[in-house]
């Protein structure tokens, strides 16, 4: 990573309505902010983190949600509370502060009005008090929650980022954001309206502003959180992704102000120091470690306790939209008895939709012993990464995912649909040539699922000599690659195109690659 920074030090305000951390040094606030619902509170922590320690000017915008910083603030004494309100003059982190914010006990909320609300009175601080008071070179937004930024700021002649972690999008009435505080007359013809507004006052109450569309179209640059996402977008894959969302990826694209970056798990993911484990370990001890782990695992399960057992793993939610479950489960049975003198298990720790089905075939078919559901819980997912020999995602579509970046790490290999991230980040296993990292497979469907279950099969029957160094190499290898300071060091290349100047002096000889999306055009499926 770069360590010196060039005299003309742009200033950069990332936008955000989450955070795991910020780094110690921007404020008296920066080990008070833990807020965390997802991947984007990592990647915002980490790309922070990474800016701040090279010494470049960074400005975080975030809500201020007193309770998930401090705790049950009425429970505070008069020094402490004051304490709390403290702000350092120069500190670079920017709180919105409203009601709406203060006595929160998540990120986010359930219910639709209030999160739209939320989300105005959020965008509404941050152009009415943090831009004017952190005067940015550049703003950086994430998905539809801060979507109306990148509007206003191409109306005061601000550059923006706008990632866009999923294709998720609401709408909105002008009049709505107006009543909530927002100026959008200012900046309203930048905005993408679901039709031709005609003019401020009819667009005002009569024409709905399409949220994560307006953030793309307003934008200067834009990223997915995975090259390969970004491409099936501008290709016309997935019926789930709005046609405005699209269009205006494609207009980015085209006009070279597109790019997929992606993200990368936290860093609490290691063997060698996950607190989850009943036994931490690491390259050399790494087959004591998942035997110790897989044993504990079945237990919890109810599993038979077998460590010579084939474990698959399933992580992410149980949502047939997306995830694919269905396909575990139209070939589970078939695949349990085909194994079962091998004592193949199959173990979901994880809700949803789904659920049902995999319940019902574990009653009818007598099968608690090798195929267990439990609702999701961290302790025991981390649990699941280590005692796993595989772990499964079959989704139709992937933004990004970060399970099968998890699973390395613990020396569990992923199988998984070459789709989206899952394509960039997993590649067939290659033992004569001592490549890749898992077992992906090119068609949606049933039976390509269980190809790829049998070459896993393959790879767990080898024996120890064989497998043993290529695990090894996998969590080598994932760890280097699935890292924030990758991510770190992509986001810094975009600010540096956008700012038409270097944000860090490069070391001599250092080049960094282009971020344009690979060619695709040549792999399968396209």
């Amino acid at each position: 990573m770069p360590s010196k920074l060039k005299a003309s030090n742009p200033r950069i305000l990332i936008v955000t309505p989450e955070i795991t951390y910020l780094p110690a040094g921007m404020g008296n606030f920066a080990q008070r902010t833990p807020a965390k619902a997802g991947g984007l509170a990592d990647v915002s922590a980490s790309l922070v983190s990474a800016l701040f320690n090279l010494g470049a000017d960074v400005h975080v915008a975030m809500p201020n949600y007193r309770k998930l910083f401090q705790g049950d603030v009425f429970s505070l004494h008069e020094k402490e509370l004051k304490k709390y309100h403290e702000v350092l003059p120069e500190a670079h982190i920017h709180l919105a502060e409203d009601r709406i914010f203060y006595y929160r006990e998540s990120v986010y909320s359930n219910q639709s009005d209030e999160a739209m609300r939320i989300a105005l009175v959020f965008q509404r601080e941050v152009i009415n008090h943090i831009v004017p008071k952190a005067r940015p070179d550049l703003i950086h937004c994430n998905d539809w929650m801060t979507a109306l930024i990148p509007a206003m700021a191409k109306r005061r002649g601000i550059k923006s980022l706008f990632t866009v972690h999923n294709i998720h999008t609401r709408q909105v009435m002008l009049q709505q954001a107006e009543e909530t505080g927002i100026d959008a007359a200012e900046f309203w013809m930048n905005l993408y309206f679901t039709q031709n507004p005609g003019n401020y006052f009819n667009a005002r109450s009569n024409v709905p502003v399409d949220l994560l569309t307006s953030g793309i179209f307003a934008s200067h640059f834009i990223n997915t959180v995975s090259p390969r996402f970004l491409w099936e977008i501008v290709e016309g894959w997935h019926p789930v992704v709005p046609w405005s969302v699209r269009e205006e990826i494609r207009n980015k694209y085209q006009a070279g102000c597109a790019s997929g970056i992606l993200n990368a798990p936290d860093a609490s993911y290691s063997p060698k120091t996950d607190g989850s484990l009943v036994q931490k370990y690491g390259l050399k001890d790494f087959r004591e470690g998942k035997r110790a782990n897989k044993e504990a695992f079945q237990r919890e399960m109810g599993l038979d306790v077998d460590p010579e057992a084939p474990l698959f793993f399933w992580p992410s939610r149980l949502d047939p939209v997306q995830k694919g479950p269905q396909l575990v489960t139209d070939i589970l049975v078939k695949t349990v008895s085909d194994y079962w003198d091998r004592g193949l298990q199959v173990a979901v720790v994880a809700n949803g939709p789904h659920e049902v089905h995999f319940k019902k075939i574990i009653e009818d078919y007598e099968l608690s012993k090798r195929v267990a559901i439990v609702d999701f819980d961290e302790r025991l997912s981390r649990l699941g990464y280590a005692g796993s020999d595989f772990m499964l995602m079959p989704s139709l579509f992937e933004p990004c995912g970060l399970p099968q970046m998890t699973a390395p790490l613990y020396g569990s290999l992923p199988v998984v649909h070459g789709t989206g991230g899952l394509y960039d980040t997993i590649r067939p296993m290659d033992i004569e040539n001592g490549t890749g990292n898992g077992f992906r497979f090119d068609n949606y469907d049933p039976g390509a699922l269980r190809w790829g279950v049998d070459r896993a099969m393959d790879f767990h029957a080898l024996p120890s000599e064989t497998k043993d160094p290529q695990i090894r190499r996998v969590m080598k290898e994932s760890a280097k690659e699935f890292s924030h300071e990758e991510v770190a060091r992509r986001y810094i290349e975009i600010y540096e195109q956008m700012l038409a100047r270097p944000l860090v002096e490069k070391e001599a000889g250092e080049e960094i690659s282009g971020s344009r999306a690979p060619d695709y055009s040549s792999l399968p499926g396209s």
